[in-house]
């Protein structure tokens, strides 16, 4: 079961294409002035079964692939696993957020495999905490300016972020 705050069926400012958005629930940065604050609390949202978000995500063909944001979704990356291995076995791809920068992820990498498997499942990783005084509204698919988009298939086998503008 995953901890949700909720879904977006359609979205796209939430990475390339028209995206499927899992905001996960629970996320420990507390970024001031954070787009989603109802996702902070840990034991808030709800739960749902793996197999009902492909379920939901399935009904439109029209969709790049799925987004995984929060909340922090990488706290919950053991039960995000099968959903971005199914969504690569359609032939699509996965895009994920995390408050932590690429580096700090490759750190917890080392005592975490589901989390290595995770991010291996995803294409793209927007990384970094929100920080209000670098606030950009012209930036895509993100808030503030030290944020990154990340080309994970390029960036894991070294790990070393490649940096790439969408």
């Amino acid at each position: 079961m995953l901890r949700i705050a909720g879904i977006v069926r359609e979205s796209i400012v939430d990475g390339p294409g028209l995206r499927f958005v899992v905001f996960t629930q629970g996320c420990p940065h507390h970024c001031p002035h954070c787009h989603n604050p109802e996702s902070h609390d840990p034991t808030g949202g709800y739960l749902i079964e793996e197999g009902k978000i492909l379920e939901e995500y399935r009904k439109n063909p029209l969709l790049s692939g799925i987004t995984f944001s929060g909340g922090e979704p990488t706290l919950q990356a053991k039960e995000l696993v099968p959903i971005a291995r199914a969504v690569v076995e359609d032939g699509k791809y996965n895009v994920i957020f995390s408050g932590y920068t690429f580096e700090e992820l490759m750190k917890r990498c080392e005592t975490e495999p589901e989390l290595w498997e995770l991010l291996g499942l995803c294409r793209y990783l927007i990384d970094g905490r929100y920080v209000h005084e670098q606030r950009d509204l012209t930036l895509h698919f993100r808030g503030s300016r030290n944020q990154r988009i990340i080309d994970l298939p390029a960036s894991l086998p070294s790990k070393t972020p490649v940096v790439v503008e969408l």
